[in-house]
């Protein structure tokens, strides 16, 4: 569903500016309330009477650091998601999601094949590094859990 018209908009701020209601300008106009305190909020605060734009392209907050991405992978190639995630937020002051990250490294096909470390370990559970990989992932996963 696309935008409300600019007609509606305009008959619902004249009638806020008349001193009606949001409730009852939303149900005169059959819209929904909180769309009628978005509009009056968008216009007092932004002066915008029109529609945003829908959809289309938004850039990436990543894309400016790609250079510094590259690096540290080349530095460092062991580097998980959640380690890039926490530095780039530490270093850069930009906070990602794992998922999202992954999505980005991806389109710019900085992906990086399984080695002898990242796989499952043989009988006996986890051995030597890919142990203590797996156990600073767990520790980061309960430690992030007791935030608040």
């Amino acid at each position: 569903m696309g935008a409300y018209s600019e007609d509606l908009r305009e008959r619902v701020l004249r009638a806020l500016e008349r001193g009606d209601g949001c409730t009852q300008t939303a149900g005169r106009f059959e819209v929904s309330r909180a769309w009628v305190y978005d509009v009056k909020r968008r216009f007092e605060e932004h002066g915008e009477r029109r529609a945003r734009r829908q959809g289309g392209y938004r850039p990436s907050r990543l894309e400016r650091f790609r250079d510094v991405i590259e690096k540290w992978l080349r530095e460092q190639p062991g580097l998980t998601l959640a380690d890039m995630a926490e530095r780039l937020w530490e270093k850069k002051k930009v906070e990602i999601g794992v998922n999202a990250l992954w999505w980005r490294l991806n389109k710019w096909g900085l992906t990086y094949k399984k080695n002898s470390l990242r796989q499952r370990a043989k009988e006996g559970g986890c051995q030597g590094e890919a142990g203590a990989v797996a156990g600073k992932r767990v520790g980061r996963a309960l430690q992030a859990a007791r935030l608040p």
